[in-house]
């Protein structure tokens, strides 16, 4: 490809990538991408979007009910149900961003062998796509929890927003890394399947925390909430079980400190994940 600058001639090789950069410079094409997903996933549906507000409703009542009433746990942790509900609801954003973001190349396997675009569009698009189908999810418990008498601060509606920030990181760095290699080794995907079986125990979503730190040597603790998943969780449980809970109540210890961190670690895969796509990515053509 031939850029006139002035006087000068530059060649630029055709399908050159800067990786997520291009992405973002494509924001019209990653709408179209992302609009179109969306309505796959109604298409035929009588109730469309509807569906994203009942099922979060449903499984607040199966919550309260089965859990909460039937096994006693709104003893243990009160108003049970929002917690496990607002945990829930990040841990499913991460992991239907991460599973579809591993999926999503070999998904567009025709689109990828016929024209150039930026791959990395993929599983950026399957996060924000997680992202759109998780808001509707997060309204409903909003709403639940003002119902409940739900008064939060700005430094708590901080944390929400910090949390899903976290999750968007970290789920488009692994769907990065995992996609990539996916594409030559399609293990990856049943392995995915594993680690996403395993997130809603890795993180503090059907348990309190201070049932792991008393359980647990200090050490593995730290490890424990290392994992960025439990700032997430914690985040959300911060800014919507917290304000609902007595006065006594103790958030996760420093947890300012981890959800920093979780950040940070999180970056981190994300550039370890372009890297290992950047690498694999010559290869994608071949072996779709």
């Amino acid at each position: 490809m031939r850029v006139d600058i002035g006087d000068a001639a530059v060649l630029e090789e055709p399908g050159r990538s800067r990786g997520l950069l291009d992405v973002f410079g494509h924001r019209h094409l990653l709408s179209l991408i992302v609009r179109k997903e969306i309505q796959i996933r109604y298409r035929g549906s009588i109730f469309g979007w509807l569906w994203s507000y009942v099922k979060p409703l449903v499984q607040f009542l199966v919550f309260y009910v089965a859990l909460g009433v039937f096994l006693g746990l709104n003893k243990s942790i009160d108003f049970y149900a929002i917690y496990i509900l607002a945990g829930i609801t990040i841990v499913t954003f991460f992991n239907e961003a991460f599973s579809n973001g591993t999926r999503s190349l070999v998904d567009n396997a025709a689109l990828i062998k016929k024209i150039y675009l930026p791959r990395e569009m993929f599983p950026v698009s399957s996060m924000f796509v997680a992202l759109v189908n998780t808001l509707p999810q997060i309204a409903v418990v909003l709403v639940i929890a003002v119902f409940f008498g739900w008064a939060p601060s700005i430094g708590q509606l901080g944390a929400i927003i910090l949390g899903l920030i976290i999750i968007a990181v970290l789920s488009t760095g692994l769907g990065m890394l995992f996609g990539a290699v996916n594409v030559t080794f399609r293990d990856a995907q049943s392995f995915v399947e594993i680690i996403v079986m395993c997130a809603v125990w890795a993180s503090p979503v059907m348990y309190h925390w201070d049932m792991v730190a008393s359980k647990v040597p200090p050490w593995l603790f730290t490890i424990y909430c290392l994992n960025p998943l439990t700032p997430a969780v914690e985040l959300f449980h911060y800014g919507i079980w917290f304000p609902l809970h007595p006065r006594d109540a103790q958030p996760l210890p420093d947890l300012w400190l981890f959800s920093g961190l979780a950040l940070v670690i999180s970056l981190v895969i994300l550039i370890f994940g372009q890297f290992v796509f950047r690498r694999l990515e010559g290869r994608f053509a071949q072996d779709l």
